[in-house]
């Protein structure tokens, strides 16, 4: 029997200081999340991070939570009960960490007697912080449940169509909509060394020049920054974008090693000073909305525009539960 296991990131269980630190230490234990060695980690987690970082964490959730929850949650799970219903195999959803876990995840498919599962993890892009970590840990507790369990894992779809397509819908909608006619492409960012652990050191590689004309087709390619960029042509190429009219950026670096740039935060302090005052922000690495697209880009990225000579700041929400959405998803687990 098949069945379909849904896989996102993750959330607290509250926004309580103590319920994000569990979080925060779960998280960033992960050694594809921080990638050193286990003594050098847990001093750097458990005796640096955790003593400062949550408390900080824990007040930006609290300013994203609601009667519902954590939007990631509520919105992955009305995902799943939507995809259920358009679909003739059981579906369940399982988060990397914090809960429902993949473990719980794997065992109810378990015990409605699927032995062939199509793993689908929610990152249009790959990195070795999300899809990679995702893979490893179903792999353990699948195997930890019943060794012939069959695993199929659904490949990034950053250039998929109809990703791009649902994508390039919800920008065009915000554009009409606020009178912006420009777009910032602002997705998660990355350790630069992460992506040589991947077999690409993208500050080099002719594959991801920044002229998105010049970029080569490598669908096999595990480049982080690769597929951003993908992403970002699929869509401009769609809706007709001028190279006038986006940008490219990333949001949310941790700590001092080099990460991918130009930063968000940076462009969103010069854009307006170089004369783009009505700006359309999207996250084409997350498609459910969470603390980084909910009150780093859509509460303090609107705060930094407008302070520094903005007018219009408009954040596009995330793929989340549409209809249309779920109907993709579905179609996917059908035809595979």
């Amino acid at each position: 029997m098949k069945g379909v296991l849904i896989v996102n990131l993750g959330t607290p269980k509250s926004p309580s200081k103590k319920d994000v630190k569990t979080y925060l230490d779960e998280f960033l234990m992960d050694k594809y999340v921080i990638d050193m060695p286990y003594l050098s980690r847990a001093l750097l987690v458990k005796g640096i991070i955790l003593n400062t970082r949550p408390k900080k964490s824990a007040e930006a959730y609290q300013k994203i939570w609601n009667k519902k929850g954590s939007p990631l949650l509520y919105h992955s799970v009305d995902l799943v009960d939507k995809v259920k219903k358009m679909v003739d195999v059981p579906v369940v959803l399982g988060m990397r960490y914090g809960n429902p876990s993949i473990k719980e995840g794997l065992m109810e498919l378990h015990q409605l007697g699927c032995t062939d599962i199509f793993v689908m993890p929610m990152y249009p892009q790959y990195a070795m912080s999300s899809t990679k970590t995702v893979v490893e840990k179903v792999k353990r507790e699948a195997f930890k449940i019943n060794s012939a369990i069959k695993l199929d894992f659904f490949e990034p779809f950053y250039n998929n169509i109809d990703f791009i397509t649902l994508l390039s819908g919800k920008i065009k909608n915000e554009m009409e909509q606020s009178g912006a006619d420009f777009v910032l492409f602002s997705y998660h960012s990355l350790p630069i060394n992460h992506l040589e652990l991947t077999g690409c050191d993208s500050q080099k590689c002719t594959n991801c020049s920044e002229k998105l004309e010049n970029l080569d087709d490598k669908p096999q390619s595990l480049c982080y920054k690769y597929h951003c960029l993908k992403t970002t042509k699929g869509v401009v190429d769609y809706l007709g974008l001028k190279p006038d009219q986006y940008d490219i950026s990333y949001q949310s670096k941790l700590g001092k090693k080099e990460w991918l740039t130009p930063r968000t935060i940076h462009k969103l302090v010069d854009l307006p000073k170089s004369g783009i005052k009505k700006l359309i922000v999207t996250t084409p690495s997350f498609v459910s909305d969470c603390l980084e697209t909910v009150e780093e880009i859509g509460i303090e990225g609107k705060k930094n525009f407008l302070k520094n000579g903005g007018e219009v700041y408009q954040r596009v929400s995330c793929l989340n539960s549409d209809d249309k959405w779920a109907q993709t998803v579905a179609d996917w687990i059908k035809n595979r």
